[in-house]
C-alpha cells in the first residue's frame, strides 16, 4: 500500500487542465482551415478536381468540412495559397451550414441552448452507435474515457442501453445494414433526446459518399443536433464540442 501511494505521489495528476487552460496541438495537426479568396481561379479549380471528397466548391471558393477528411491535398497543391490548415481544433457546430468555410477569419460556433443546458448540463448519458465506421472515430471517442481527458468529470458518460441514455453519438456513414439498428436505437431513447454526428462519415458519408451501400450520414434519417467534423475528429475537438454544446465553456 505504501509503495502504491508513493508511486501515485511521484506520478502526480495526469488529467489535462483543459478547458481551464488552453491546449496547443502540434504543428502537423490539421484543424480549421483558412481559405484565401484572392487565390487564382485555376488553382482553386485544380484543388477541386483533386479533392477525393468533392469537398471544394471552386465557384464559391469554399471547403465543406462536413465532407473534408483533412488529407491536406488542397494545401499541398496550392502551396498554402488557397487553403492553409491551422491547428485550431474547435470545429464542432450545431448548424450544418457553418461547416461551409470560405474565409480566412471564419470561426465555427455552437449555439448553447439554455434548455439543453438546463436538462443535460450536469449529467449527459450517451449511447455510442457505430453505424458502419472504420473504428477510427470510435477509438478517438474511447480515448475521452482515459485519465488524461476524464470525460466523466464533466458529467458526461457513455451507457450500454439506449433506454438509459439522453442521446446518441453516431459514427460511420450509416450503412444500409445499420439503418434499422440506428432507427431502433433512436426510438428507444426517451424524449427529449440528442443526436451527435461525429466524423466525416456520420456527417456526409465520408469516403463512402454516394455509395449504394450507405446513406450518406445520420441526417438522412434523423435530425442531428451537433456536428463534429474530422477523419477522425481529435479527442479535443469532440470534448470542446460537447462542453460548448452544454454551455460549460
Amino acid at each position: 500500500m505504501i509503495k502504491t501511494l508513493l508511486t501515485r505521489l511521484e506520478q502526480g495528476n495526469k488529467t489535462s487542465a483543459y478547458p481551464k487552460k488552453p491546449v496547443t496541438l502540434i504543428e502537423e495537426y490539421r484543424g480549421l482551415p483558412e481559405i484565401k479568396q484572392d487565390c487564382a481561379d485555376n488553382l482553386v479549380q485544380l484543388c477541386s478536381e483533386n479533392c477525393p471528397q468533392d469537398a471544394i466548391d471552386p465557384v464559391a471558393k469554399r471547403v465543406d468540412l462536413g465532407k473534408c477528411v483533412f488529407c491536406g491535398a488542397c494545401e499541398q497543391l496550392s502551396e498554402g495559397r488557397f487553403v492553409h490548415f491551422t491547428n485550431n481544433h474547435e470545429l464542432g457546430v450545431s448548424d450544418r451550414q457553418q461547416l461551409l468555410v470560405d474565409s480566412a477569419v471564419q470561426r465555427l460556433s455552437i449555439l448553447a441552448d439554455n434548455r439543453i443546458k438546463k436538462l443535460f448540463g450536469r449529467s449527459l448519458q450517451l449511447r455510442q452507435v457505430s453505424a458502419g465506421g472504420c473504428n477510427a472515430c470510435e477509438a478517438d471517442v474511447n480515448v475521452l474515457g482515459t485519465p488524461f481527458f476524464d470525460l466523466a468529470r464533466f458529467g458526461i458518460q457513455f451507457v450500454a442501453s439506449p433506454r438509459h441514455a439522453d442521446g446518441m453519438l453516431v459514427t460511420g456513414p450509416v450503412t444500409v445494414n445499420m439503418k434499422t439498428a440506428l432507427l431502433k436505437t433512436y426510438e428507444a431513447i426517451p424524449e427529449p433526446k440528442l443526436v451527435i454526428a461525429t466524423g466525416a462519415c456520420a456527417i456526409s458519408g465520408g469516403p463512402f459518399f454516394n455509395s449504394p451501400q450507405s446513406l450518406d450520414g445520420v441526417a438522412s434519417l434523423i435530425p442531428v443536433d451537433l456536428f463534429i467534423p474530422g477523419c477522425p475528429p481529435h479527442p479535443l475537438t469532440t470534448l470542446h464540442a460537447l462542453l460548448q454544446f452544454l454551455g460549460k465553456i
